[in-house]
C-alpha cells in the first residue's frame, strides 16, 4: 500500500468499510439493468464489454436502446464481427464518441482472430484488445469473470473519495482511489462488488444531495462525518478548449435526395457521414465560406439565418448552414454521394451534422 494511501486511511476513525455490508445492500437494491445477469447467474462476457463501451462518457438511460438494437443485431462477437463497419457505425450514429464504434469493431474482430470468439479472462490479455483500456479490462474481468480487480468510474471514485475524504484533486487522485477501492475487495464476489460500488454511487452516493441515510457505509465514512461530502471528489480546474467555426453545405436534389460525404478514417467523427463542410478553425472566416463549397453547377446558395452548436469534449464548436437546391441531373463531387431523403435517417450521422440537416431543411 502506497503511502498516500495509508495516509489516507489513518484519517478514519469511525471504522472500517466491510465489503459484506455493501453486497448485502447489493443483493437487496441491485438495478435490474438489459446487460446485467440475474442473481446467481453467470454474467455473458459479451454483454458486459459491449455495455461497458456504450456507457463511456454516456448515461444508462442513453445507452439502453442501442446496446437493444445493437444485440439484436449483432447477438455474439462473431457476428458482429463479420458485420461491416459502416452498418455498426450506422447503428451507434447518435451515441457520441465514435471512435469507440471504430474500436468496438476492431476489438470484435480480434476477438475472433485471437481467441476464437471467446472474451478472454485475464486483465492482460483483455488490455491487449483494441478499445479496452485498463477500466474495462477490469470490468469484464471482474463482472464476467470473478476476478480480483475493481472498475473505477466516475460513481466509484465519488463513493471511495468520499468514503476515505480524498483530498487530492483528480485527474492526479486516481491511483490513491483506485488502491483504497483495490484494498475493499471481498475474498469472493468481486463482479458483485463492482457492481455495487457503480450502483451505490448512481443511486445513492450521488454528485449532489447524497443520500447518506441509506448508504450502508454511512457510518464509516470520513466526508460524511465531516458534513463536506458534496465537495468530493475534488477537482483540478478545468481548462475550456477554445471556440472553433466552420460553415456546413446542404446540397438536395429537385427529386428528394440528399448529398453526403464520409468522413476520413481517423480523427474526430472518423468514418461517420457528414453533409460537406469547411474545416473547423479558431479563426475561420465566414465571408470566405463559399470558396470551399461543393461545386455541382451553378448552385444558388442561400445562407441560413443563426447558427448551429454543438460542444465535443475538448471544444464547442458553432457552424454556419449555407443550403442549395440542384437539379435532378445534378452529378455528385467526388467523395460525394446522393441519398435519398427518407432513408438519411439511417446513415452514420453524428448528432452534430443531425442537428445541420434539421437546421437546413426548413429552408429548402
Amino acid at each position: 500500500m502506497s503511502v498516500a494511501v495509508r495516509a489516507v486511511r489513518r484519517k478514519k476513525s469511525a471504522g472500517t468499510p466491510e465489503p459484506g455490508e455493501l453486497l448485502a445492500w447489493y443483493d437487496r437494491h441491485r438495478r435490474v439493468l438489459p446487460w446485467r445477469a440475474r442473481g446467481g447467474a453467470r454474467a455473458d462476457p459479451y454483454a458486459v464489454w459491449l455495455s461497458e463501451i456504450m456507457l463511456q462518457q454516456t448515461t444508462v438511460r442513453t445507452v439502453g436502446p442501442y446496446y437493444e438494437r445493437f444485440l439484436a443485431r449483432w447477438p455474439t462477437v462473431t457476428a458482429l464481427a463479420e458485420a461491416p463497419l459502416d452498418d455498426v457505425l450506422r447503428l451507434w450514429a447518435g451515441l457520441g464518441y465514435y471512435a469507440r464504434a471504430r474500436n468496438l469493431h476492431a476489438c470484435a474482430k480480434a476477438v475472433v482472430e485471437r481467441h476464437g470468439g471467446v472474451f478472454p479472462d485475464s486483465l492482460e490479455a483483455l488490455r491487449a484488445l483494441p478499445g479496452i483500456g485498463d477500466y474495462t479490462a477490469a470490468a469484464v474481468a471482474s463482472i464476467a469473470f470473478d476476478a480480483d480487480a475493481v472498475p473505477v468510474d466516475g460513481n466509484v471514485e465519488r463513493v471511495v473519495s468520499r468514503l476515505f475524504a480524498v483530498e487530492q484533486a483528480l485527474p492526479a487522485a486516481k491511483p490513491v482511489i483506485k488502491q483504497l477501492a483495490t484494498s475493499l475487495l471481498p475474498p469472493a464476489r468481486s463482479g458483485d462488488f463492482a457492481q455495487g460500488l457503480m450502483d451505490l454511487g448512481a443511486t445513492i452516493c450521488t454528485p449532489k444531495r447524497p443520500a447518506c441515510a441509506l448508504c450502508p457505509w454511512n457510518v464509516v465514512c470520513v466526508a460524511r462525518a465531516r458534513g463536506d461530502q458534496e465537495t468530493f471528489p475534488r477537482k483540478a480546474a478545468k481548462r475550456e478548449g477554445k471556440q472553433r467555426y466552420g460553415a456546413a453545405f446542404v446540397v438536395l436534389r429537385a427529386d428528394g435526395y440528399l448529398l453526403l460525404r464520409q468522413r476520413p478514417d481517423k480523427g474526430l467523427l472518423g468514418a461517420m457521414t457528414e453533409v460537406p463542410g469547411t474545416v473547423w478553425s479558431h479563426d475561420f472566416d465566414v465571408a470566405a465560406a463559399l470558396n470551399e463549397a461543393p461545386r455541382i453547377g451553378k448552385a444558388p446558395w442561400r445562407k441560413v439565418a443563426g447558427v448551429v452548436t454543438h460542444v465535443f469534449t475538448h471544444f464547442p464548436l458553432a457552424l454556419t448552414v449555407f443550403t442549395a437546391t440542384v437539379p435532378r441531373s445534378a452529378r455528385a463531387p467526388a467523395g460525394a454521394r446522393w441519398v435519398k431523403l427518407d432513408e438519411v435517417a439511417g446513415e452514420a450521422l453524428p448528432t452534430v451534422m443531425r442537428k445541420v440537416i434539421a437546421h437546413a431543411l426548413p429552408e429548402l
